[in-house]
């Protein structure tokens, strides 16, 4: 077993701030097919996401995939779409395309700013998480067992592709991977917020992940 602590990186979320607003008035093209936000990351759809070059962070759509990079050991850097959501489902497909297999990335759920949110990870090498960030608090709270990663043989180990699906409903926050549920948590600090993608590497390196035909659904 294993704990880690991820460090907010301060120039990140300077930039990262900015994801909390999107213009655009009438028909939403992300809205659709039943879901109340669904991104195939093509070229010819934008759903809000901040792209951003800065201290060693990269996030950027390209060739159908949201695709983020950082080399920045112990600090995460994501991104948002700029949306407000209270009870959703997120599903997202994310693959290690490089760097250390002791990274973490997943999806973010219930963002409120850059000092308060959830988030869900796993890792290349095996491990699983649900967390949060709040006001006051430099490095995460685990709510998972022991306050720290645990291990599962249903995620997909190095370079790989791995299912993501969270649910954020009431109080309840749950994490699947590749179909199977891992793990199911009470906690009441947010109740809304916006939705978001998130990469750490955890060793010296460049970490690289993919993500793609991402969905937002009503429970």
């Amino acid at each position: 077993m294993r704990k880690i602590s991820l460090l907010f990186s301060l120039i990140g979320l300077t930039v990262l701030i900015t994801a909390c607003s999107i213009g655009g008035a009438g028909v939403d093209p992300c809205d659709g097919g039943g879901a109340l936000l669904q991104d195939d990351f093509s070229s010819e759809q934008r759903c809000g996401w901040l792209e951003y070059n800065d201290s060693g962070a990269v996030v950027k759509i390209e060739e159908g995939v949201l695709s983020i990079s950082t080399s920045q050991p112990g600090q995460i850097y994501w991104t948002n779409p700029g949306r407000l959501f209270t009870d959703v489902i997120v599903s997202v497909q994310a693959r290690q395309v490089e760097g250390p297999n002791d990274n973490a990335y997943g999806i973010i759920c219930r963002y409120q700013d850059p000092e308060n949110f959830y988030l869900f990870l796993i890792s290349g090498d095996g491990y699983y998480t649900v967390g949060k960030y709040e006001s006051g608090q430099e490095i995460v709270t685990y709510l998972t067992e022991g306050n720290q990663f645990a291990y599962s043989d249903i995620i997909n180990q190095g370079v790989a592709t791995n299912q993501i699906r969270v649910s954020c409903i009431g109080n309840e926050l749950s994490l699947s991977v590749n179909g199977l549920p891992l793990f199911t948590v009470n906690d009441s600090s947010f109740s809304e917020g916006d939705i978001g993608l998130g990469l750490s590497t955890l060793e010296v390196g460049t970490a690289v992940v993919e993500f793609d035909d991402l969905r937002v659904l009503a429970p």
